[in-house]
C-alpha cells in the first residue's frame, strides 16, 4: 500500500430496516439501528461488569481476520466521531488485505489535509471548499469506479486510497476525513441507491457527489442524480435527504460488501461480513 509509515496514533443500512444477527453463545435478536452506548445493554442486565473488549473477546470471530474484527470492535465506543468511523472502515478493508497500517492510512489522509490546508490563504468556507474540490479532483482526479463498480476493492479504504476510485459511500468517507480536517463540517447523505456528502458553511448548506468529481448539486439535481444511478422513480421526499448515522454508514459498506461476495460466492468472506454486521448491531442493544 502506499503511503509512509507514521508514528502518530491512529485516530479513535438503511434507517427504516431490521437485521437479523447472532454472536456465538448469545441469543439471536431483530433490530432497528439505533443509538450507540458506550455498554451495550444486554451486557449491563447481565449484571457483568466487564468492559466492551472483554465481551468481544469472549466472542472470536470464526471467518473474520481477528486483527480486523479486533479494531472494528474497538471503534464501538466512539463511532459517533469520524475517528471512530474510519478505523472501523479501516478494519473492513483488514480482512482482505492483511498488510493494511492503519495509522499509515491515517497519516495518508492527513498529509492529503495539509496538501489543501497550505494552498488556502483564508479560512472562508468556500476558500477551503474551493481548493479542496482542486485538490482532490482535479489534482488527485479522485471518481467513481463506474467500469468496475462491482468489485470489492471499491470498498476497501487503503485501494480506493491508491486508485483513487470508488464507490460513493468509500469515496464519500475519504471525502469526508479530509473536509473535516481543514476545517469543514460534513456529513452523509442516506440516499438511495446512491451516497452523498453534505458540506455546512456559516451561511449555506451544499451537497456534493464524489463519485461525480466532487460535483455540487441543488435538492432537485440531487433527486435527479439519485434516479440517474438507480433507473427508477425517487419521491420527492425529505426522507431521501437524511443524514447517515455512523452506524448506518458502516451497515451499508458491509451490506455492499454481502451483496459481492454473495454474487461471487465467495462464502468465507460473506461470513466475515456477517459477522461484522453481527458485531455492529449487537453493539447498538
Amino acid at each position: 500500500m502506499a503511503g509512509a509509515s507514521s508514528s502518530r496514533p491512529v485516530r479513535g443500512v438503511l434507517a427504516d430496516e431490521t437485521t437479523r444477527f447472532t454472536i456465538r453463545g448469545l441469543p439471536e435478536k431483530s433490530h432497528p439501528v439505533g443509538p450507540i452506548e458506550d455498554m451495550p445493554r444486554w451486557a449491563a442486565r447481565a449484571g457483568r461488569r466487564v468492559s466492551w473488549l472483554e465481551e468481544m473477546n469472549m466472542h472470536r470471530p470464526e471467518h473474520c481476520r481477528p486483527t480486523a474484527f479486533r479494531l472494528f470492535a474497538e471503534q464501538i465506543p466512539v463511532l459517533d466521531t469520524t475517528d471512530g468511523l474510519l478505523n472501523a472502515a479501516i478494519a473492513i478493508s483488514m480482512h482482505a488485505i492483511g498488510d493494511v497500517d492503519p495509522a499509515a492510512v491515517d497519516a495518508r489522509l492527513q498529509a492529503m489535509a495539509d496538501q489543501v490546508t497550505n494552498r488556502v490563504r483564508s479560512n472562508q468556507p468556500q476558500a477551503l471548499l474551493a481548493h479542496l474540490h482542486d485538490y482532490l479532483f482535479e489534482e488527485l482526479g479522485f471518481r467513481g469506479n463506474a467500469d468496475n463498480y462491482y468489485t470489492a476493492d471499491n470498498s476497501y479504504l487503503p485501494r480506493v486510497l491508491e486508485q483513487r476510485s470508488g464507490i460513493p459511500i468509500s469515496l464519500c468517507l475519504i471525502y469526508k476525513v479530509v473536509a473535516e480536517r481543514v476545517g469543514l463540517q460534513v456529513e452523509g447523505v442516506n440516499a438511495p441507491g446512491h451516497f452523498l456528502a453534505r458540506v455546512f458553511s456559516a451561511d449555506d448548506v451544499l451537497i456534493v457527489d464524489p463519485f461525480f468529481l466532487g460535483s455540487v448539486l441543488t435538492e432537485a439535481e440531487m433527486f435527479a442524480r439519485v434516479e440517474q444511478v438507480t433507473g427508477r422513480a425517487v419521491p420527492r421526499s425529505a426522507e431521501y435527504l437524511a443524514a447517515s448515522t455512523h452506524a448506518q454508514w458502516l451497515s451499508r459498506m458491509l451490506v455492499n460488501l454481502q451483496h459481492v461476495f454473495a454474487t461471487q460466492e465467495r462464502r468465507t468472506d460473506l461470513a466475515a461480513m456477517s459477522e461484522l454486521q453481527s458485531l455492529l448491531d449487537y453493539s447498538l442493544y
